[in-house]
């Protein structure tokens, strides 16, 4: 528990799918497949990664103009790219977005992100693609973040960090391992489901008065 981070270090498919790092088998087909995957950086891509941010969330209206207006005022970029459809040349709602100096690269990642831009709200990061030892990207089941709807859930980064295992002092049972807490069934919500039965019961008894 010493090296427990929040943040992930090194990029696991397998530990990147769990809540707290902890998990031994996927939990999804996802997972399995960034597991199965090997993937390579674009050698293509140019410029510094470590003075390069990763924008996505982006309004498929905003272009390559509105986010120069916007992301200069952090300081002077370099080099932006937005990217798009080689076919259709639609947004992809994502761009990356590389600057001069350092700290013009951590100014945006604190004040840019969750910044509402053409009433979408941004998310900023560092780029991970080449930073980031065994990156995957969404498309191959990787990635961070992620909702719970999409059934694709993914941990370690800074929009939705790992959560600390919690290890009991009886035994080192983990919370999880506790009676009324495990078999995935919530104890509090049996119970009041419990009530709700008592009470229906007592109604048909007495019949519905008024």
């Amino acid at each position: 528990m010493e090296d427990w981070n929040p943040i992930a270090k090194v990029y696991e498919p397998l530990k990147a799918g769990s809540i707290d790092g902890t998990d031994v088998e996927p939990h999804d087909r996802a997972v399995w497949r960034a597991m199965c995957a090997r993937y390579k950086p674009n050698k293509g891509v140019v410029g510094d990664p470590l003075l390069t941010l990763f924008v996505a969330r982006l309004n498929p209206q905003t272009t390559e103009d509105k986010l120069q207006q916007v992301f200069s005022k952090f300081g002077d970029i370099k080099r932006l790219r937005l990217l798009r459809d080689i076919v259709t040349g639609f947004s992809k709602r994502y761009a990356f977005i590389e600057y001069k100096e350092e700290r013009a690269v951590l100014r945006a990642r604190r004040d840019a992100n969750k910044l509402l831009l053409d009433q979408h709200e941004l998310f900023v990061d560092f780029e991970l693609e080449r930073t980031l030892k065994g990156w995957l990207p969404r498309r191959l089941g990787g990635g961070q973040g992620g909702k719970k709807e999409s059934g694709q859930l993914r941990f370690g980064g800074r929009d939705r960090p790992f959560r600390k295992p919690i290890n009991l002092g009886s035994g080192g049972r983990k919370e999880w391992e506790r009676p009324g807490a495990g078999g995935g069934r919530d104890y509090n919500r049996d119970r009041s489901r419990g009530r709700d039965d008592s009470r229906y019961q007592e109604r048909s008894r007495h019949g519905n008065r008024r």
